[in-house]
């Protein structure tokens, strides 16, 4: 397999750098660097985004992670590995990457949970951060963009 076309963002000047930007932005938060990498490996995994999957579970593994927690992860409801709070992240993470499967795209439920754990600011960031990986995964995974291509 091979990409279907370079990456879009190396195609137009600027646009990772503004990426990149965003991402950092939201490191005043007070969302933990492994609660972030640990939504963007499970957006990344609803999105079949094979790129970041493997790009997010090394971040993971280099961060000091344990294998059961980064295999687990796509069944993260079914296994003892993660906190409250990382749970709460994970359940705002799917319901923000999966908008179109449900009517009320993210539930009170699942927001309120999220609040219970995240200030006003963090939540903001997560909300950022799940936006942010979504939008990477719908440029590598549209275009096919190749496991290790970045790195």
């Amino acid at each position: 397999m091979q990409a279907r076309i370079k990456n879009p963002v190396a195609l137009f000047p600027g646009s990772l750098q503004a990426l990149l930007a965003l991402d950092k932005s939201t490191e005043a938060a007070e969302v933990p660097y492994v609660t972030r990498k640990l939504i963007h490996l499970r957006a990344s995994q609803i999105n079949s985004c094979s790129a970041c999957v493997d790009m997010h579970a090394r971040e993971l593994k280099k961060a000091g992670e344990k294998d059961e927690r980064i295999f687990a992860l796509a069944a993260w409801r079914e296994t003892p590995y993660f906190t409250d709070a990382e749970r709460a992240a994970l359940a705002l993470a799917e319901a923000g990457t999966r908008l179109a499967d449900r009517p009320d795209a993210v539930p009170d439920d699942v927001w309120d949970e999220a609040a219970r754990h995240y200030d006003e600011k963090a939540l903001a960031a997560l909300v950022i951060q799940i936006a942010l990986i979504n939008a990477f995964n719908r440029l590598n995974a549209t275009t096919r963009q190749m496991v290790g291509a970045w790195g």
